[in-house]
């Protein structure tokens, strides 16, 4: 817990140096901070922390115009629906990267000879736990946009520019996307090998 509190300080440390130095535009709105977040070949826990960072000041900061919106807005209700599925699809990029995460600090096995270090793997496990709680918290507050999204208003509303976030919302509702299911797993798995680090003798070995 410590280390990971210790890089996402240097993560926010870097955001806030960075844009002086390269004379970065001023962030100020959800698209923007949106437009920051991205995917990297090898994900590093300071790659994801970055990501965690950008996505939940996305959260936080306002919509801009709809007119520098990231699809076609044309009417109010188009407005709506666009909102709705934008802090639905924010929230479950921060629900992947929260278990990205977690899984570089979880615990697979616990081997017998891991019995020495049995403190330094229980710490990590709990630092597992934490990102794994934080993930299900923000996949909880995408099916909260997700069904806001259902209502029946915007049925025949198509935003092209923004198809993968609706496929999303599908993906939701017939239950083929469902990180919900995948971070209870995660949580019983870990819980299970905490158990058995729990149990061992570390001065056995």
């Amino acid at each position: 817990m410590k280390y990971l509190k210790k890089r996402f300080a240097v993560v926010i440390l870097l955001a806030f140096i960075t844009p002086s130095i390269l004379n970065a535009y001023f962030v100020t709105y959800k698209e923007q901070y949106y437009r920051l977040f991205h995917l990297h070949y090898i994900q590093y826990p300071d790659d994801t922390m970055e990501n965690i960072y950008w996505l939940e000041k996305a959260v936080k900061a306002d919509f801009c115009n709809p007119l520098h919106a990231l699809a076609l807005i044309e009417n109010e209700t188009q407005w709506e629906k666009y909102r709705y599925l934008f802090m639905m699809h924010i929230n479950i990029k921060l629900a992947e990267q929260h278990l990205f995460l977690g899984n570089k600090w979880n615990k697979r096995n616990a081997y017998f000879y891991n019995a020495p270090w049995k403190e330094q793997n229980l710490e990590s496990l709990e630092t597992a736990e934490t990102c794994f709680r934080t993930a299900l918290y923000y996949w909880e507050e995408a099916l909260g946009w997700a069904e806001k999204h259902k209502d029946r208003r915007f049925r025949y509303i198509n935003l092209k520019a923004i198809q993968f976030w609706e496929d999303e919302a599908a993906r939701i509702e017939d239950k083929t996307l469902n990180y919900g299911k995948t971070i209870n797993r995660e949580l019983a798995l870990l819980q299970s090998i905490r158990e058995k680090f729990q149990a061992m003798d570390e001065n056995t070995y």
